[in-house]
């Protein structure tokens, strides 16, 4: 627990030229009264570009920028948390439940290798597995059994990381686990207040042998956040901006003595994913 939320470096990869289309095309197809926008593909580069300042000005890491993906049909491979998990020094790579994504694994595995990190792969053509569905709390691993990870997935987690217990938490479509849930400190958990986040919590709350902390916010996607430690003590939060959520926005002031730093997420948000998919944290100082 000495290293959590310590983190040295991180990965983010550039936009691709065809991000947003599925959504675009989606969008066309909608009814005028259900007000759904479109996502706007320059509104997220400038997102993006303040999220990897706040990563390197704010957070103090060594960013590594992977390229923009070249392939057609890989609109998501913006969002590399998917791709992998990482804790210490190991890092699983996964096997994304949507096949197209599998394409990214190589140009990520990569960059891990060169960072030194012991890496294993999940090779089981019937496993599925996204990083977006593994919860770290520091103490242990939670895993939701989704549309995107099976519980063969899970068990290449629990392979990979053998000195921390592991867990299942069975979570609705088309839902991801950190989809409305993140660590706000070394115990405490952010929970949104949706009925999946809730029974979601409670499963995690019988599984645990730990007692956590709550901080719940009304709103699911105002709960993924990142936590990271500058220093020795100083505890850093970056969530979501009052403009988007504000109600959720006044619950983080409860955190005492915490640098708060808002990010918009409103363009990857309508990619289906959260604020922390757009990084992959790792702590290359291997303190423990």
């Amino acid at each position: 627990m000495s290293s959590f939320g310590k983190y040295t470096h991180a990965i983010v990869r550039g936009v691709p030229a065809t991000v947003g289309q599925r959504e675009r095309e989606e969008h066309e197809k909608e009814e005028e009264e259900k007000q759904v926008s479109a996502l706007d593909s320059a509104k997220l580069h400038r997102q993006l570009g303040v999220y990897t300042g706040i990563l390197r000005q704010k957070l103090g890491l060594q960013v590594i920028e992977l390229p923009a993906s070249e392939e057609p049909g890989l609109p998501h491979s913006l969002c590399v948390e998917d791709i992998v998990v990482v804790q210490g020094d190991t890092a699983l790579i996964t096997r994304p439940g949507d096949p197209s994504r599998r394409r990214e694994v190589e140009t990520v595995k990569n960059v891990l290798e060169e960072l030194k990190l012991r890496v294993f792969e999940v090779t089981d053509e019937k496993a599925i597995l996204d990083g977006s569905d593994v919860f770290f709390t520091g103490r242990e691993f939670f895993v939701g059994i989704s549309k995107w990870t099976n519980h063969k997935g899970a068990e290449y987690v629990a392979d990979a990381f053998k000195d921390f217990t592991v867990s299942i938490v069975h979570i609705p479509e088309p839902h991801h686990l950190k989809s409305f849930c993140s660590m706000g400190g070394p115990s405490t958990i952010i929970i949104g207040n949706s009925e999946a986040a809730r029974r979601a919590i409670k499963a995690m709350e019988q599984l645990t042998d730990y007692q956590y902390d709550k901080l719940s916010v009304p709103d699911d996607a105002a709960a993924n956040c990142i936590y990271a430690r500058i220093g020795n003590k100083s505890n850093t939060l970056v969530h979501r901006t009052a403009d988007e959520f504000p109600e959720s926005s006044k619950a983080f002031k409860k955190l005492p003595d915490y640098t708060l730093i808002p990010a918009s997420c409103t363009e990857v948000a309508k990619l289906g994913a959260s604020l922390s998919s757009c990084s992959i944290l790792i702590n290359k100082k291997f303190e423990y």
